[in-house]
């Protein structure tokens, strides 16, 4: 008997404080959000213009890459080299200038975004306080393995609706 009631004692919090999680795809909820889809045509747009440039400059390259083979025949040694040189500092050049947008579109993506994944993530926070979730995990991308619908809620819409009343 007392063994019965101490395993009664030991099970009963365990069935008390039974832990709920959530998954959500983070995803379909940016997707949704106004702000969110704005900041991407934003960078698109920013991406664009950083590839017209990079772009830009390599035909040139090719341009005077081209003009060099035509007249390489003709040239002195001294003018060879002075216009290899010129070739490879300008590659080095769009090498550096394809590093300094790839970290300046990193940056914007960074300021741009941050406040709008901020929000998210308050909102997701305010969902799992509200419905006592223990864990709320991304479903989209990749990470779980499975998720047991039957034991884990999507509280995708939850948290689309907390965002609505942030607004």
């Amino acid at each position: 008997m007392k063994k019965l009631f101490l395993m009664l004692m030991l099970c009963a919090p365990m069935t008390l404080f039974a832990q709920k999680f959530g998954h959500l795809d983070s995803q379909a909820l940016l997707q949704s959000l106004p702000e969110a889809t704005a900041v991407q045509s934003k960078l698109e747009a920013k991406g664009k213009e950083y590839q017209k440039q990079l772009e830009d400059m390599q035909a040139e390259l090719q341009r005077q890459a081209q003009a060099y083979d035509k007249t390489k025949s003709t040239m002195n040694a001294t003018k060879q080299a002075e216009t290899e040189k010129n070739l490879q500092d300008m590659y080095n050049k769009i090498q550096q200038t394809a590093q300094d947008n790839q970290k300046a579109f990193n940056e914007e993506q960074q300021k741009q975004l941050g406040p709008v994944l901020e929000k998210v993530r308050n909102a997701i926070a305010a969902v799992a306080k509200a419905g006592n979730y223990v864990y709320i995990m991304e479903k989209a991308a990749g990470q779980p393995l499975y998720i047991n619908e039957a034991l884990s809620k999507d509280v995708t819409a939850e948290v689309k609706a907390q965002l609505a009343k942030m607004k």
